[in-house]
């Protein structure tokens, strides 16, 4: 850039809850000249030829054509988290514009979040909670139980990594792993965590205590769960959902969770996010419920920030780009 300017990077904005995280402002602003989508729909012939980067954080600025072709001198689009399923990303290679994700960054975080939610379903922490803190609450039942874990059959659909770091996890609990993906892990990987392949999901659901999806969303596993494959699990069984809201067919699993078909779900996602206030999953008891926060941590958080820096950086530079999401 001209007299040593620092290369624009389009931001949503640097405030409010979808701003980019305060406490990395500082650090991003000695790389880049941080635009602001307000700054730049106000003054787009000023901004337009600066922008060579837009930073995509908690899924905004939405991405569409009419921005990416106002955008001359674009070269990447860089998202945080390891999910792109709201990025065009025919349209974005196209116009010759690169695409990275931050996948290493968010796999702890969210395998460690999982596990939570499988604990809070399993042993109805929420409910427990809400007898403990009651205003009435009076002798407790002694005959108020939960599942156990320790020993149970985890079904994993989806074994990358944020699946396989959910199995390091599970091991501990001395489950039985059982995982689904679209292909096979190595041998010696299934070792390490006693996970045994399941090429059949059906197989999968009809075996497990817990079933944890952890698949990305693409249009082949769009309703992966639904009447039919409720209908294949316990009725002790619990789903978890740390991927994405349409993996699951929702008014399927409220009719399974209100029919006794499960016995209970904890999501971290739904669709859409936040789900209407009058939606039939906010009523039900047998329900644990997080706002799609499995990366949010202080540490992931940070670690994305650098990784989607690392990527602008290298993009910029003409260099491979760390990270870079590939059209299969």
């Amino acid at each position: 850039m001209e007299g040593g300017e620092l290369p624009g990077v389009l931001v949503f904005a640097l405030e409010g809850p979808h701003g980019v995280c305060e406490s990395h402002i500082g650090e991003l602003q000695k790389h880049f000249r941080l635009i602001t989508m307000a700054e730049f729909v106000e003054n787009k012939t000023q901004f337009r030829q600066k922008i060579q980067a837009i930073y995509i954080w908690g899924g905004k600025p939405a991405i569409d054509r009419e921005l990416l072709q106002s955008l001359p001198s674009l070269k990447i689009v860089a998202n945080g988290g390891v999910g792109v399923n709201h990025l065009d990303l025919q349209l974005i290679a196209s116009l010759g514009v690169k695409v990275s994700n931050t996948p290493h960054a968010v796999s702890d975080p969210t395998a460690d979040l999982g596990m939570a939610l499988l604990l809070a379903a399993a042993r109805r922490v929420l409910e427990g909670c809400q007898l403990a803190v009651a205003p009435d609450a009076g002798d407790f039942c002694v005959n108020w139980m939960g599942q156990e874990v320790t020993g149970a059959t985890l079904g994993i659909v989806g074994m990358g990594s944020i699946g396989y770091k959910i199995a390091q996890r599970a091991k501990a609990f001395e489950m039985k792993i059982l995982y689904h993906n679209r292909t096979r892990r190595k041998l010696e990987e299934e070792e390490a965590v006693g996970a045994t392949y399941c090429e059949s999901l059906d197989n999968l659901l009809r075996q497990s205590d817990f079933v944890m999806l952890a698949a990305s969303l693409t249009p082949r596993s769009r309703g992966l769960i639904g009447r039919r494959e409720l209908r294949l699990m316990k009725p002790s069984a619990i789903l978890v959902n740390v991927g994405r809201g349409l993996l699951v067919d929702q008014d399927a699993l409220v009719e399974a969770l209100q029919t006794g078909v499960i016995s209970a779900a904890a999501l971290d996602v739904t669709y859409p996010e936040p789900l209407p206030r009058d939606h039939p999953l906010l009523k039900l008891k047998n329900v644990t419920l997080t706002p799609h926060i499995g990366s949010a941590t202080h540490q992931s958080r940070r670690q994305m920030m650098r990784d989607m820096t690392d990527s602008i950086l290298a993009a910029l530079g003409g260099r491979p780009i760390p990270n870079e999401v590939l059209l299969h």
